[in-house]
């Protein structure tokens, strides 16, 4: 889940960071707490989800709990490969 983890934080970096964080982001940080992610950012993180891990990411599942961090993203993903 390494990999996975570096894919994730590489995706959000390139294409919501770009350069304008001073420090960089914590496996727990969330991103609407660190202004990472907007609503629009988290659709484009789970289509990137969706499409680089075959997965489908419903409705009930766009939670906080489940996209809010890389942390809760990897978990979130390894619960829904074992499910």
């Amino acid at each position: 889940m390494d990999q996975v983890k570096g894919d994730i934080r590489r995706f959000v970096e390139d294409n919501f960071i770009m350069g304008a964080r001073t420090a960089p982001l914590a496996d727990g940080d969330s991103f609407l707490e660190h202004h990472v992610l907007d609503s629009t950012g988290f659709l484009e993180l789970i289509a990137f989800l969706e499409a680089t891990y075959a997965i489908k990411v419903e409705d009930s599942e766009m939670i906080p709990e489940n996209l809010d961090s890389l942390d809760s993203i990897v978990q979130y993903l390894s619960r829904k490969r074992a499910g």
